[in-house]
């Protein structure tokens, strides 16, 4: 393969580098007290998945996220962080990768009908499907560094 100024290896570091940083602006701009304490962001999709057209989306908020909403909203704020973090050092890669296509898939879903949101978790879940594809672990990271995924 020919590329231009990196290897493609590190065009592929490059690329899970900046979806990692994506990950990591998602959690910084998040209104985390309002998240914790006023509950606005389980609320907003509460709302959310109230009027959506597929029932199964509703009663799996219902059975789901509608009986700890404290709790997911942690998840939700927390698995961001992890998320960019993992994928900015390269650790546990492919388990970084698999859980944000899962993450983006779920909104993704959730948001089918708001259409702002979804080139982003669109871009961010074929990002996510090409690294992990492309094991875009092999480079300039501490997966590659201590030998995992080979």
């Amino acid at each position: 393969m020919r590329t231009t100024w990196l290897s493609g290896a590190e065009w592929l570091a490059v690329l899970r580098i900046g979806l990692g940083l994506w990950w990591l602006e998602s959690w910084r701009h998040k209104d985390r007290k309002g998240w914790f304490e006023r509950g606005t962001g389980i609320a907003w999709a509460a709302d959310v998945a109230g009027r959506h057209r597929w029932g199964v989306v509703r009663t799996g908020f219902r059975r789901v996220v509608e009986p700890r909403p404290k709790l997911i909203a942690y998840v939700v704020v927390y698995a961001e962080l992890a998320l960019g973090l993992g994928l900015v050092t390269g650790f546990l890669t492919p388990v970084a990768l698999v859980a944000g296509l899962l993450l983006n898939l779920l909104y993704l879903v959730l948001m089918i009908h708001d259409w702002a949101e979804q080139g982003q978790n669109a871009m961010m879940a074929l990002i996510s499907l090409v690294a992990l594809f492309a094991m875009a672990w092999q480079t300039w990271s501490l997966d590659a560094a201590f030998g995992l995924f080979r």
